[in-house]
C-alpha cells in the first residue's frame, strides 16, 4: 500500500484530516516519484540482462549447485531457478515503486522459507542467489538509485534468512 493510501485510510479510520507531519510524507513520496520510476524502469528493461549476471556470479561462486546432484542441475531445474530470480527482481520493483517493503512481504515472503524448504531448495543457496541479483542490478544504477534500492533487496534477503 503507498503511503498515500496509508495516510487515507488511517485518517478516515480516526475520522480526521490528515496530519501535517503524515502531509510531509506524502509530499517526500510525491517528490521521489521521478527517482522510484527511474530505478524501476532500468531494473525492469534490463531484468534479462541482470538476471543472467547474478546466474552467472551465482554459478562462479557455487558450481555444485549446477553440478551432478546440485538444484540447479539440468536444464529443466535451471531453468526454474532463472525464473524465481527474475521474479524476485520483479517484486524488488513492486517495493520500489510503492516506496514501500510491504508489497514484498504480501506479495511474495509469506511462506518462501517453508515452500523452499518443502521443495528440498536450500534456502541459504537462495539467499546467495538474491544478493547476486542485487549486486548485478545495483551495478546498473547510479549511486544515489542504488542506495535507494539497496533497502529492497537487503528486505528479501533478510526475510530468507
Amino acid at each position: 500500500m503507498t503511503v498515500i493510501s496509508q495516510v487515507i485510510l488511517k485518517a478516515d479510520d480516526e475520522l480526521r484530516y490528515p496530519s501535517s507531519g503524515e502531509l510531509k510524507n506524502i509530499k517526500d513520496f510525491l517528490q521521489t516519484g521521478s527517482q522510484r520510476m527511474r530505478i524501476v524502469t532500468t531494473l525492469a528493461e534490463n531484468e534479462k540482462k541482470i538476471v543472467q549476471e547474478a546466474t552467472k556470479q551465482l554459478w562462479q561462486k557455487r558450481p555444485d549447485f549446477i553440478a551432478p546432484g546440485g538444484n540447479a542441475f539440468g536444464e529443466r531445474q535451471r531453468a526454474l531457478c532463472i525464473r524465481d530470480y527474475g521474479w524476485y527482481l520483479r517484486l524488488v520493483t513492486y517495493g520500489v515503486l510503492a516506496g514501500d517493503k510491504e508489497p514484498i512481504e504480501k506479495i511474495g515472503l509469506i511462506g518462501v522459507r517453508e515452500m523452499y524448504n518443502s521443495l528440498g531448495v536450500p534456502v541459504p543457496g537462495m539467499v546467495e542467489a538474491i544478493g547476486c541479483l542485487k549486486k548485478a542490478s545495483l551495478d546498473l544504477l547510479n549511486a544515489e538509485d542504488a542506495a535507494e534500492a539497496s533497502p529492497y533487496f537487503d528486505y528479501v534477503i533478510q526475510s530468507m534468512s
